[in-house]
């Protein structure tokens, strides 16, 4: 746990860094289906400066993905919250970000992005199969509110300058 705590912490101070280095921006939408009037940070920055992401960060940065999710993209990328990653077996996160570990928490991460933009009112309505940057599927159900796999969208359509994020509530797990 030491470690982590340790990792959260650097992860506050590159967060007030690059929160005080990007343009203004608004908060993140706090209610199911608001999206950002503009885009003007990255997927990772616009993550960093919500506040309720805080282990998917520090995951990212552990798996050696800033900036892949920094890059030109476009990508769609669902979002885990904090209390996504607190659901999980104890122990599971420090696990995970232990350097020998680094594949499998790639894996897992890459699972949670899609290649291009997909907004929510694209996939309105349908259900399909969806696949993931690290190359299996996920199961889409928009038809009652939005489901991907067993997580429940709970806020859609939050832009960035390289994508949308779709926050979530439950870490999705590759096969």
């Amino acid at each position: 746990m030491k470690k982590f705590t340790t990792l959260k912490l650097a992860l506050l101070a590159a967060s007030v860094l690059a929160v005080s280095a990007c343009t203004t921006m608004e908060s993140m939408p706090k209610e199911k289906g608001m999206a950002m009037e503009k885009a003007s940070t990255d997927i990772v920055d616009t993550a960093v400066a919500a506040g309720s992401f805080n282990t998917l960060v520090a995951a990212v940065q552990a798996a050696g993905l800033v900036d892949t999710l920094k890059g030109a993209g476009p990508f769609t990328v669902f979002a885990p919250t904090d209390d996504a990653f607190a659901r999980l077996p104890l122990g599971t996160i420090d696990n995970l970000l232990k350097p020998e570990n680094k594949a499998a928490l790639q894996s897992i991460l890459t699972y949670h992005v899609i290649s291009g933009k997909v907004m929510a009112g694209d996939i309105a309505g349908k259900t399909m199969d969806v696949a993931t940057v690290n190359g299996q599927t996920i199961a889409v159900d928009a038809t009652s509110g939005v489901m991907i796999n067993n997580a429940t969208v709970t806020a859609a359509d939050v832009t960035a300058s390289n994508g949308v994020i779709h926050v979530i509530d439950t870490v999705l797990l590759p096969k």
